[in-house]
């Protein structure tokens, strides 16, 4: 049964063999993360929202999305665990080059515990939310057996 928590969480390592030595409280959703995240749930940015209200409930797929979810030190806007895919929508801030150096590190810390990560700008979730939920759907879906 652990295992089986573990595998939807996905604490496995890349390879997808062995479990890691790490509690899932000890990457996901820590503590000293609780009242950040509660404040950031509470004033999501519009494009955010507007991506929340196509995921929450398990509107998509019948796939569940937690938001503002922390995986170690980090927050991700969204994650499905079952799929183990990691959801970002970039905002104009995410365009300098220090932001794109640090998205860059996290992307690749958060890919190395085996979890996808799909990046979308306020734009595109804004203008073309079909093609956004679509490219969503096609990551949550590719793991499932036919």
């Amino acid at each position: 049964h652990l295992y089986k928590i573990r595998l939807c969480c996905g604490i496995l390592n890349r390879t997808g063999v062995g479990l890691s030595p790490y509690r899932m409280t000890d990457i996901f959703n820590q503590e000293f993360h609780k009242e950040k995240r509660r404040a950031l749930r509470n004033d999501m940015p519009v494009a955010e929202r507007k991506l929340w209200m196509e995921l929450r409930g398990q509107r998509l797929d019948n796939f569940k999305f937690r938001r503002q979810f922390g995986i170690s030190k980090y927050i991700v806007d969204f994650y499905c665990p079952s799929a183990q895919v990691a959801i970002e929508i970039d905002g104009d801030s995410h365009y300098e080059t220090d932001a794109q150096k640090k998205d860059a590190l996290r992307q690749s810390f958060i890919e190395s515990l085996g979890i996808k990560v799909l990046r979308f700008t306020n734009t595109e979730v804004h203008e073309n939310m079909e093609q956004v939920l679509e490219k969503i759907k096609e990551c949550i879906n590719a793991g499932r057996p036919p």
